[in-house]
């Protein structure tokens, strides 16, 4: 198993989300590391307002307007941040969007604007930049963002269920396949945070999507408002990431509220494992009886 990174002064990182929120928090504990860091985000406002907070000079700060999804952007602000601040060795792919659609009023294009952002967005961030680490001779990290909902259902909504189960399974897979190549992958599956992911969602909604019934948006409403009310501290979730980074943990969790409804969902997986044992055998031996 890699080893956690340690030697954080001077290497380059790369957040997307990275602007506000969960983001800004992970930037924040890389500068505080040494780390020189490239933020990325779709709002130019939202880049504007960190880097003012920030008031780092370009050496130490880079900010990219960039939309995770599209390919073709993502790989020119690559590019720029090599030339900018250097070879990313560490990478948080957090970008994500908490929009969903009731099965009723899904689109093939609500799909592919939640998983495009959500998944391929995570995804993407690993094509561009894993060649580089693999290139690099040195220990790197990825982090990529999923969520609770990631791990049980509860009323996220099957798009934000889907994009985040998948980016589970990407990490835990990957994780296992760049091992040996001395990279370390994390997975964050952040419970409420006290950030504005569903206004800025709202915000960025493809204008032509179905409108919200009104019971996805009662649920969008009332998340909002628990975000804010019990949600924890982004800089303190930047820090517990970090921790996981230097010490090389495949999962990344911000609070204890899931174990019931988790082991639950393991228990039934596991009954459904054992009665198709059972049932298969039972009827293995009804054939022999008949033969």
């Amino acid at each position: 198993m890699s080893e956690g990174i340690t030697d954080f002064e001077g290497r380059t990182a790369f957040v997307t989300g990275g602007a506000r929120g969960i983001g800004l928090g992970i930037a924040r504990a890389l500068l505080r590391r040494g780390v020189n860091v490239a933020i990325a985000d779709i709002s130019a406002e939202a880049l504007d307002h960190a880097a003012d907070v920030l008031a780092l000079p370009q050496e130490r700060l880079r900010c990219y307007r960039l939309d995770v999804a599209d390919r073709e952007q993502y790989a020119d602000v690559a590019r720029r941040v090599a030339a900018d601040l250097g070879e990313v060795t560490l990478l948080f792919n957090n970008a994500g969007v908490i929009d969903s659609i009731s099965p009723a009023r899904a689109t093939y294009d609500m799909w592919d604007y939640v998983l495009g952002i959500n998944l391929n967005g995570v995804y993407n961030g690993i094509q561009t930049f894993l060649p580089g680490m693999l290139a690099s001779g040195r220990p790197c990290h990825i982090v990529n963002t999923s969520s609770e909902a990631g791990l049980i259902t509860g009323g996220s909504g099957f798009l934000y269920h889907t994009s985040k189960f998948a980016v589970m399974g990407l990490s835990e897979a990957m994780r296992d396949e760049l091992d040996h190549h001395d990279i370390g992958v994390s997975v964050l599956f952040p419970g409420p945070v006290a950030t504005d992911i569903v206004q800025n969602t709202r915000r960025i909604r493809p204008a032509g999507a179905p409108a919200h019934s009104p019971r996805v948006t009662g649920i969008l409403d009332a998340a909002h408002l628990h975000l804010h009310r019990d949600g924890a501290d982004p800089d303190g979730v930047g820090e517990v990431v970090l921790d996981a980074v230097e010490h090389n943990l495949p999962y990344i969790a911000t609070r204890n509220r899931s174990r019931e409804a988790l082991a639950r969902r393991t228990e039934e997986i596991v009954a459904a494992m054992d009665h198709a044992e059972r049932m298969l055998s039972r009827l293995g031996d009804a054939a022999i009886k008949h033969t």
